[in-house]
């Protein structure tokens, strides 16, 4: 049982409800998450407005679904790696490339740099080193991109934690966790 309350579309109004509106039509449902979000219109706006930024970024949607899942693994976030285990497929990536992901490897070399830094970034709280950043350059990767890399691994400790924290249900298909926090 979630310890917020889930706000369903037809309970709010104004800008919430616009909002909702816009997820369920990206979804065709509206995940539990959102609803979760949804108890702050300030927040929920971040978070969509996040998703949308990072989706006409520079960072493929692939490469987007194999960080979040990788994240939602290392932070034993099972809400977000169901989520984003589905979308991942539906962005290209197969089962194989996800369960890697989720170990954070890949058999690509520039993904697998992007995965590194990726858990790097979660691992030691943003403390990077010179070295850190000159590998995804040398993986192909130009400032742009390890800026968006940063920014999809922030976005995806904002939904873990949120899901983490108010134990929001899973409306996703399981996927067990590799690695547990």
């Amino acid at each position: 049982m979630s310890r917020v309350p889930l706000i369903e579309t037809r309970d709010t109004s104004g800008e919430r409800h616009a909002l909702l509106t816009q997820i369920h039509g990206a979804f065709g449902a509206t995940p539990a998450m959102f609803k979760a979000v949804a108890n702050s219109a300030a927040a929920l706006k971040s978070m969509w407005g996040s998703f949308g930024a990072l989706g006409g970024g520079s960072i493929d949607a692939k490469l987007g679904e194999q960080i979040a899942v990788a994240v939602a693994d290392r932070n034993a976030c099972e809400y977000c790696l169901a989520a984003h285990t589905v979308l991942g497929r539906k962005a290209g990536a197969s089962a194989e490339e996800l369960a890697a992901a989720q170990a954070g490897k890949s058999s690509d070399p520039r993904t697998a740099a992007a995965l590194r830094f990726a858990l790097k970034l979660v691992e030691a709280r943003g403390q990077v080193n010179d070295a850190d950043v000159q590998a995804l350059r040398d993986a192909g990767f130009d400032d742009g991109q390890i800026v968006e890399i940063l920014a999809h691994v922030a976005l995806n400790l904002f939904t873990n934690y949120v899901n983490i924290a108010f134990a929001v249900p899973v409306d996703f298909p399981a996927v067990k966790l590799q690695r547990q926090a």
